[in-house]
């Protein structure tokens, strides 16, 4: 009994020197909550030995300016050293597999770019080790095994899942300013930072990576991460991401359905709520190459694909920075199902500009594209409409916009499709081009819109006649209309002078009986 009370009583305190020790002791990271401990990085006689380490609140190791707390009194060691470990050439085979686990450990270190001063040994070691880790990825000939497989990504992890450096483009009070007249921001950490996405290009590529081990790592959440960095203003990182992304999703078949649907939804993010991201253009390129790669029959999910985010990404004003990966991307669908150009061009007419001559210009170069794979059913469904706005075109102020319209007669397959379908289509553009013959203000206008209405006249000269006719029996009673409402809007006028002129009359009548 004695000794159990005993037993509680508290220890006499040992030395400072002691309890300050056993507290910086206690501050190390525990083996179950990183398998990247101390010892890992003191296997060489190269790397300083240390008491103390500094993790973040991930366990990824990051470096102390070898400066800081130097000299202090309390009995402490000096912070740790980052120094180079052995090249993989100096060492025997046996030992090679643990030393890559050591320097990708190592590469775990992230450094601040911003003080282009600040520790550039240190970042240079990191450099050279990452090449040597890219070297040895690359000539690898046996399978890598899951340790492997783990640092690898908690190294990338690490290095490139980071807070995105704000954009000028996000400041409210610029939002008027056109994106594209931006210089794109160069990430200062691109010189790690490209090395490691090499890095996990090849090691997905690398036949020596086991995609059914893989998957554990290169899961989800990761996926997510990897996506969010499309949105990187550096066009250098976009275009690192790509690629990475195109050979994920053709390794790692389990995923595809996921990245199909979250790349779905940083569209409708896009397009329903900010219109601000950087890498659509990007992500429609890798889309592009998938929906090449789609089997016929098209899936139900794919249709909805392009009925519910790429058409509507031709709503947004900034469409000019991704249009030609979307109008491939759209292109595609009708070529790989004929079934689905009408709804495609309804969808076009749908999201059709009104103000953006540039814009308008665009869009008929894709549509140009969308019916050169239309076949004549598809065709007839959705002439009406089609042609009601390329007469729009035809008749537009801007002569870039109805020169662009009339650029389509010299395409063989449509002009083929409007031939078959000349009854249709020739009394909804014949008043078009009559007006751009009589008085648009652009010679070459007015010199192409002569040549096509010249086919039209040539291919069947009496339904030419009838649709001129007509339109001259409707611009007649058009001229009829506008001088009955010019009188009446006179005579109104008249009438409103009289009773203004009669009642300033009576006024001073009043005031006399008054």
């Amino acid at each position: 009994m004695i000794k159990q009370i005993l037993g509680r009583l508290p220890k006499k305190p040992g030395k400072s020197g002691e309890k300050d020790l056993a507290g910086a002791g206690s501050s190390l990271p525990g083996p179950a909550s990183d398998a990247r401990t101390t010892t890992d990085l003191t296997m060489s006689s190269k790397i300083v030995n240390y008491t103390t380490a500094v993790t973040n609140p991930d366990q990824n190791y990051t470096v102390k300016n070898a400066h800081a707390g130097a000299g202090v009194s309390n009995g402490f060691l000096e912070p740790p050293m980052y120094e180079a470990l052995p090249s993989f050439r100096d060492v025997p085979a046996s030992e090679k597999p643990g030393l890559f686990l050591r320097k990708v450990s190592m590469c775990c270190v992230v450094f601040d770019f911003t003080d282009p001063t600040e520790d550039v040994k240190e970042k240079e070691i990191k450099r050279q080790a990452l090449l040597e880790l890219v070297d040895y990825i690359t000539s690898a000939t046996g399978k890598f095994p899951e340790p492997v497989v783990l640092e690898v990504i908690k190294m990338v992890s690490t290095n490139l899942f980071r807070a995105q450096t704000p954009a000028p483009r996000e400041n409210k009070a610029l939002e008027s300013f056109d994106l594209e007249e931006e210089e794109p921001v160069m990430d200062p950490a691109w010189s790690h930072l490209q090395i490691v996405y090499e890095l996990f290009l090849r090691f997905v590529q690398s036949p020596e990576t086991d995609a059914k081990l893989a998957k554990r790592y290169v899961d989800h959440g990761f996926i997510i991460k990897l996506l969010d960095l499309f949105d990187s203003e550096d066009p250098r990182e976009r275009e690192y991401l790509k690629t990475v992304l195109h050979r994920i999703y053709g390794k790692f078949m389990v995923h595809r359905p996921f990245i199909r649907k979250a790349i779905n939804n940083i569209f409708y993010r896009f397009i329903f709520e900010t219109e601000k991201h950087s890498g659509i253009a990007e992500l429609l390129e890798i889309l592009g190459s998938i929906i090449n790669g789609f089997a016929l029959p098209l899936k139900e999910e794919h249709k909805l694909f392009l009925v519910r985010a790429l058409i509507p990404l031709h709503k947004p004003k900034c469409v000019s920075m991704y249009h030609q990966q979307l109008s491939y991307c759209v292109t595609q669908f009708v070529e790989k199902d004929c079934k689905l150009a009408d709804t495609v061009i309804r969808g076009l007419l749908k999201y059709w500009p009104i103000t953006n001559s540039s814009k308008e210009v665009m869009f008929l170069g894709e549509l140009e594209e969308v019916l050169e794979s239309t076949q004549p059913a598809e065709f007839q469904r959705c002439m009406v409409p089609l042609f009601r706005q390329i007469a729009r075109c035809l008749n537009s102020s801007h002569f870039q916009v109805a020169e662009r319209a009339l650029f389509l007669w010299n395409n063989d397959h449509i002009e083929g499709l409007i031939r078959h379908n000349c009854k249709v289509i020739l009394p909804i553009i014949l008043p078009a081009f009559e007006r751009n013959t009589k008085g648009h203000w652009n010679q070459a206008v007015q010199s192409l819109s002569f040549n096509v209405r010249k086919t039209f006249l040539d291919h069947d000269p009496i339904l030419f006649e009838e649709c001129l006719k007509k339109f001259e029996e409707d611009e007649t009673k058009e001229i009829a209309s506008r001088s009955k409402r010019e009188a009446t809007w006179k005579r109104l006028e008249e009438i409103a002078l009289t009773k203004s002129e009669s009642s300033q009359a009576a006024l001073p009548l009043r005031s006399a009986v008054n």
